[in-house]
């Protein structure tokens, strides 16, 4: 096939044909294999350039420390035996892991890594403090230190309103558990005091069969159990009810006399005179109307 131009062949055609005319490709082949390239280890090369960027600065500017590591301290040393405690009990129970040794555990061994970073750093603050402290170098920040905040006001409003929403969320859902342990709380008090009652009406009832049964004589439990079951506001509404409706009992019949009631005279009265009416001369006149006959007569005679 031919070509008008150059131009309408692809890059990867040029590279093929390129490839081709220098005799890189072979019958039958479709990639072209690159030897590697061999790098030199130059040692000395290296340490030249290490001489040349390294620098002779005062350790005050470098703040390096090489040191041992700090004595295991014993809240570590309490840590470290519960980590393998507990990695002995689950190496018994699984089986994976029984081929393994505590202390060949990687999750074991990364705490360990761990616990010797923190040592090493221990150990590197031990030094250093007393350095700083001979050169006359604050180890701690001043109380009246001021730095300016890097971010805007703005952004720590936003920061603020985010703070105040969670503290209201918090607030909120705190609530809610209160109110949820209050509602418990009365369901409790409300079984318990129906149970007490239950309680005390089963002891009265006890105490009444054996009075009964005349085992016991003593009627003060009544008393007793009512004093405790009545409140002063019921004692005063019954006070109001035994003032305005008496004590109980019968009602009907109780102004109709009796043989004794009918005997008895002594709060008999003898009652008083009727009214008379006064005459010219100031006396007392009765004032009695003369009956049919009489006025009859009074009449005829007029």
């Amino acid at each position: 096939m031919e070509y008008s131009s150059d131009s309408e062949l692809s890059d990867s055609d040029r590279e093929l044909q390129e490839a081709f005319a220098e005799g890189k490709l072979k019958p039958g082949l479709n990639t072209v294999q690159e030897v590697p390239k061999k790098r030199v280890n130059n040692v000395e090369g290296l340490k030249q350039k290490l001489v040349e960027i390294s620098l002779d600065l005062p350790w005050l500017e470098k703040l390096d420390s090489v040191n041992e590591q700090a004595p295991l301290a014993p809240e570590l040393a309490a840590q470290l035996l519960m980590h393998e405690e507990k990695r002995e009990n689950q190496f018994k129970n699984n089986k994976k892991l029984v081929q393994l040794k505590p202390h060949e555990d990687p999750v074991l061994n990364d705490f360990k890594r761990e616990m010797l970073f923190q040592r090493q750093a221990q150990a590197a603050v031990l030094e250093a403090i007393p350095k700083l402290k001979a050169l006359g170098l604050p180890t701690k920040r001043p109380d009246d230190y001021f730095a300016e905040m890097a971010k805007t006001d703005e952004h720590m409003q936003k920061i603020r309103e985010h703070l105040m929403k969670k503290q209201q969320q918090q607030q909120r859902s705190e609530r809610v558990k209160q109110l949820r342990q209050q509602k418990k709380e009365g369901k409790m008090m409300q079984i318990q005091t129906k149970l007490q009652r239950e309680q005390e009406k089963k002891e009265m009832l006890d105490q009444v069969k054996k009075y009964r049964k005349g085992a016991s004589k003593d009627l003060d439990f009544l008393d007793s159990k009512k004093s405790k079951s009545i409140s002063r506001k019921s004692l005063e509404k019954r006070k109001m009810k035994n003032k305005k409706f008496g004590f109980g009992g019968k009602k009907k019949g109780l102004k109709r006399n009796t043989n004794d009631s009918a005997a008895d005279i002594s709060e008999y009265r003898r009652p008083k005179p009727t009214k008379k009416t006064k005459d010219a001369k100031g006396k007392g006149k009765s004032n009695n109307r003369p009956g049919k006959n009489r006025r009859s007569k009074i009449r005829n005679k007029k």
